[in-house]
């Protein structure tokens, strides 16, 4: 498996172990919101602020933005689904492993919502993705949620924890999910999933302070760091809050430290 973990050390810091992703393909579900208008200078942005990783469509990728400065690990997303769909939590494939490898991807991204009218069809997509990927030895990076009829609190401990688990049983290297609110509930995901579990951001939230605090709780649980967008890209300061999110992940600072980095 050299290949894949060649590919894992690019977007996974080796000292620490941990990694800042950042998601930028929130264009094809909403189209060009506030803080990706201009993808160059968005990317240009959050690189400067130290990401370990950006996490795009392959046509940002084939439009050349890359953004500017130093180089950062590439994720490239292969599903697909809009806010103007019949059922929004409906993913389809967009983009096959071969095409990431021709664009220089370092790792690859699917995701599942787990109680869609349509998760039959997306886990049999994380299953064929995963197949590919061991194959060509890229890295797979799930984003399971549980979202659907039957799904009364996608942030209840018991749905996260299952949707974790299923992104590692089907062949996940690293596994994307949301904050249940809690260190003592979050740990029960973590110890449950057999591969490293980073959080999602979610909707864009009221503070600074609020953000880190869930940063500190999910990384005092056990998590290998975060996958936060809106609340990064869309901040006021965006360089300086992923610097900030870095300091956190990759040097264990407090949240008092991580605002006093966004003030200097």
């Amino acid at each position: 498996m050299i290949g894949k973990k060649i590919r894992l050390e690019r977007i996974i810091d080796r000292t620490s172990n941990r990694t800042v992703i950042i998601p930028m393909d929130h264009g094809v579900t909403v189209g060009p919101i506030d803080g990706l208008a201009d993808m160059r200078t968005a990317i240009s942005n959050v690189v400067a602020g130290g990401a370990n990783a950006i996490l795009m469509h392959k046509g940002v990728v084939r439009a050349g933005h890359r953004g500017t400065g130093k180089d950062v690990g590439l994720i490239i997303h292969l599903s697909g689904g809009t806010s103007l769909s019949p059922d929004p939590n409906a993913k389809e494939l967009v983009c096959s492993v071969e095409e990431t490898i021709k664009l220089g991807a370092d790792a690859v991204s699917v995701h599942i919502n787990l109680g869609a009218e349509t998760d039959k069809e997306m886990l049999r997509q994380l299953g064929h993705i995963s197949e590919r990927c061991a194959f060509w030895q890229m890295p797979l990076v799930a984003m399971m949620y549980s979202r659907g009829p039957k799904i009364k609190d996608e942030y209840d401990v018991n749905n996260v924890k299952h949707a974790a688990r299923v992104g590692a049983e089907l062949g996940a290297d690293i596994v994307k999910v949301v904050y249940t609110g809690s260190v003592e509930s979050f740990k029960e995901v973590v110890n449950g999933c057999p591969v490293p579990v980073v959080i999602a951001g979610g909707a864009k939230m009221n503070s600074d302070e609020d953000i880190f605090k869930m940063v500190e709780g999910a990384l005092a649980a056990g998590a290998a760091g975060v996958s936060i967008g809106r609340n990064a890209f869309q901040h006021k300061s965006p360089a300086k809050m992923v610097q900030a999110m870095s300091k956190m992940v990759h040097n264990n600072a407090t949240v008092e430290e991580a605002i006093a980095e966004l003030q200097n």
